[in-house]
């Protein structure tokens, strides 16, 4: 295991059995093997995977105290933030939705692998999801800019429950031009947390919190979200 990921858990005072660390061995060795016929993610040597993949998702933690909330992942691609979070936190109850099969076929092949309960593996748009307003924090990573990806997350998060947009540090002109559609949606934003991921890169956790239902028309289909942002 890379050291820095040790060093950094320790700093965020994580603890993982061994256990656990032998599942995030076994994600990182079948991420790159899978990573050899299907377009899964950019960076793939171990020492990048540990601390750009793993630590950054891992870092959710340093916002909310996990234990057995219901989260839903929006656009998870190689399983990023999701995956990482339920090996540390087993009690999690995570629903990962994208947009391409192959993706979820890897999920469910990584899931089994890893002997991961209570994750459910959805195939299709976040849109036509029928559990609006039933999730404790809703993810998203590397997925679109924000005055898009809030009509895709917010409406499916409940009231007192968390969106959290994982974004670079260069995040301020998304945000202002989010705003608008942030509290149309239900949503504040409470707070913004910046970490550094590795030596030199940081990002940010924006913490939107629902404080009143979305209106039922929302989230539109992705054509007319993309085309008039709210």
């Amino acid at each position: 295991m890379n050291p820095d990921f040790e060093i950094k858990l320790h700093e965020m005072k994580l603890v993982l059995t061994k256990a656990m660390l032998d599942k995030f061995a076994k994600y990182y060795h079948f991420l790159e093997q899978e990573n050899q016929v299907m377009n899964l993610t950019a960076i793939i040597s171990e020492e990048e995977v540990y601390l750009k993949h793993f630590y950054d998702s891992l870092c959710l933690a340093k916002a909310i105290p996990l234990k057995e909330q219901r989260i839903l992942d929006v656009g998870s691609g190689a399983g990023f933030p999701s995956i990482p979070l339920k090996i540390a936190f087993p009690k999690l109850k995570i629903t990962i939705i994208d947009s391409l099969n192959k993706r979820i076929g890897f999920l469910r092949k990584l899931t089994e692998l890893l002997e991961l309960d209570d994750v459910e593996l959805i195939s299709g748009r976040v849109e036509e999801l029928p559990t609006k307003g039933k999730y404790d924090i809703v993810t998203a990573r590397a997925v679109a800019k924000l005055n898009i990806l809030q009509e895709l997350c917010l409406p499916f998060v409940k009231i007192g429950g968390y969106f959290v947009a994982m974004k670079s540090v260069n995040y301020e002109a998304e945000l202002n031009e989010a705003k608008p559609g942030i509290l149309k949606l239900g949503g504040i934003i409470e707070s913004i947390i910046e970490y550094e991921v590795s030596t030199g890169l940081k990002h940010v956790m924006i913490m939107i919190k629902k404080n009143k239902p979305t209106e039922l028309t929302y989230p539109r289909n992705y054509s007319q979200i993309k085309k008039r942002p709210l």
